[in-house]
C-alpha cells in the first residue's frame, strides 16, 4: 500500500519497522510488571521518557529545546521565516494506562517530519513536533498543563501556587523536567508562532472500529467540567454508634454517586456523560465511621448548557441527601473547559488527504479532552483518530492496529504538505518575514 499511496500524492513511504522499533522501545519506559504504563508527570519514568525523546529527535536532525513548562519542541527550519506547522501530542500516562494514548502522536509527529525530510521535501514553513507536559490528570491537579500554558489559559499565579499531594512545588518538578520559571514569558504562543497544529490520537472509543473505518477526522472536542466535592459527616466508633446516631460521609457519598448514574440514565444523551473516578475516605479505618469523603465529579458534553443543567440537577439531589443524612458538602471548581471546534481549514486538509489516498474516513466529535483543545483556541488545529481495539483506553489492554496507524501516517504527511504550501502561499511569507 505504501508504494501506491506514495505515487499518488508524493507522500513518502512509511518506514513501518523503524516506527515499530521506536514505539516498542519507548513503551518500555514506565512499564510495570503487569504490562501497564505508569508515566505520570514528574515521575522518574517521565524524566527518562524526555531524555529518550531528546536523543531520538537529535538523531533525526531536529533542533530540540524545552520551554519554561518543559514542553519538548523539535524544529526543522523552513525556506521562509514564518509560523510553524506543528504535529504532536503528549508522552505522560494515567496510572496503569496503555502504550498508545499520547506517545503514538508524539512518535508519529517525529516520523512524519523525518520522513518528509528524507524524501527531499522542501518545506516552506518550519515543521515542528511537540510533546506537551502533563496532559493527563496528575499529582499537581493541572491536566493539559503544557498546552494550556502555551495557549495562555494557565496563569503565572496558578503555576506558582500549585503543589502535588505531598506538597512538592510544581516549579520544582518543572525545573527537573527541563523547564524554568525565568523563561515563562516565552511559553505563550500565538498564530504568529504556530500556523497549524495536527494531533494523532487513538479514538478511545468504538465508533471507528464498529464502522470498520480506519481514519477519524475530528470535528470538535467536548467541554469538560470538574469539581471537587467534599462531604463532611462525623467520625465515630463503628461498634458503639447506632444507625440513628450516625453521620456517615461514605454512605451519603454512595447515595450521591448512584443519583448521578440515575440522572444520566434518565437524560439518555450520548453526548453527555459524568464520572466519579477518584475518591478519598477519611479516616479510612475498619473500626471508624467515615467522617469525610472527597471526590471529583467530572461531566463532559458537547453543549455546556446541558452540562451545567445536569450539574445543577445533581446538586439539588445532593442537598436533599445531605439534609436527610445529617452531613454537609462543599464544592470547589477544578476545570470548566468549553467545547472547542477544530479548524475548518485543517479538517478540509485531512479530508482531502484521505480522499486522495482512497482511504475511508469518518467525521466525529471527541468525547475525550486533548491538547488540541487549547491550541485550537488561538490557531488552526485538527486531529486524526485511529481505531481503538475494543474501545479500550486508559488500561493496559489499550491497542490499535499497525495497519490503521500506517494509513494515519499517509493522511498526516499529505495534510502537512498541503497546509504548508497553502498557508505559506495565502499569507505571503517570504524570507525574513513574520
Amino acid at each position: 500500500m505504501g508504494q501506491q499511496l506514495e505515487s499518488q500524492r508524493r507522500v513518502p513511504p512509511f518506514r513501518v519497522e523503524r516506527f515499530k522499533q521506536r514505539f516498542d522501545a519507548f513503551s518500555e519506559i514506565g512499564r510495570s510488571a503487569s504490562g501497564a504504563m505508569n508515566r505520570p508527570f514528574g515521575s522518574p519514568a517521565d524524566l527518562e521518557a524526555r531524555a529518550w525523546l531528546v536523543r531520538l529527535a537529535e538523531e533525526a536532525g531536529f533542533e530540540v529545546y524545552f520551554d519554561a513548562v518543559a514542553n519538548l519542541w523539535g524544529v526543522r527550519p523552513g525556506q521562509v521565516d514564518g509560523p510553524a506547522i506543528v504535529l504532536g501530542s503528549h508522552h505522560d500516562s494515567v496510572p496503569d494506562g496503555g502504550r498508545f494514548d499520547g506517545p503514538l502522536g508524539v512518535l508519529m509527529a517525529i516520523e512524519v517530519i523525518q520522513s518528509l525530510q528524507e524524501a527531499g521535501y522542501q518545506n516552506a514553513l518550519p515543521l515542528s513536533f511537540v510533546s506537551f507536559t502533563a496532559e493527563e490528570p496528575n499529582p499537581f491537579d493541572l491536566s493539559t498543563l503544557g498546552s494550556r500554558t502555551v495557549a495562555g489559559r494557565l496563569t503565572e499565579d496558578q503555576l506558582n501556587a500549585a503543589a502535588d499531594w505531598n506538597g512538592r512545588p510544581l516549579w520544582e518538578a518543572l525545573t527537573a523536567a527541563g523547564g524554568g520559571r525565568d523563561r515563562l514569558a516565552e511559553v505563550r504562543k500565538s498564530r504568529d508562532d504556530i500556523a497549524a497544529f495536527l494531533e494523532l490520537h487513538i479514538e478511545q472509543g468504538r465508533r471507528l472500529e464498529s464502522a470498520q473505518i480506519p481514519i477519524g477526522v475530528v470535528s470538535g472536542i467536548c467541554g469538560i467540567y470538574r469539581e471537587t466535592v467534599t462531604v463532611a459527616g462525623e467520625a465515630n466508633h463503628a461498634g458503639t454508634t447506632q444507625l440513628p446516631d450516625r453521620r456517615d460521609a461514605l454512605l451519603a457519598t454512595s447515595e450521591m454517586l448512584l443519583a448521578i448514574e440515575q440522572k444520566l440514565q434518565a437524560a439518555d444523551n450520548p453526548e453527555l456523560i459524568a464520572t466519579v473516578g477518584r475518591l478519598t475516605v477519611t479516616p479510612n479505618a475498619a473500626n471508624i465511621i467515615p467522617g469525610e469523603c472527597q471526590w471529583i465529579l467530572e461531566i463532559r458534553g458537547g453543549d455546556m448548557a446541558e452540562v451545567y443543567g445536569f450539574r445543577d440537577a445533581c446538586m439539588q439531589v445532593f442537598a436533599d441527601i445531605a439534609a436527610r443524612r445529617g452531613v454537609t458538602f462543599r464544592r470547589d471548581l477544578m476545570l470548566d473547559q468549553q467545547p472547542q471546534p477544530m479548524s475548518d481549514e485543517v479538517i478540509q486538509a485531512l479530508q482531502q488527504a484521505a480522499s486522495a489516498l482512497h482511504l475511508p474516513y469518518m467525521n466525529l466529535a471527541s468525547m475525550a479532552g486533548h491538547d488540541a483543545t487549547h491550541i485550537a483556541s488561538f490557531t488552526r488545529a485538527g486531529m486524526v483518530f485511529v481505531p481503538s481495539l475494543g474501545g479500550k483506553s486508559h488500561c493496559k489492554e489499550e491497542a490499535s492496529r499497525m495497519e490503521d496507524i500506517e494509513q494515519a501516517f499517509y493522511v498526516l504527511a499529505a495534510a502537512t504538505m498541503a497546509l504548508d504550501t497553502a498557508i505559506a502561499t495565502e499569507e505571503g511569507y517570504r524570507h525574513g518575514d513574520r
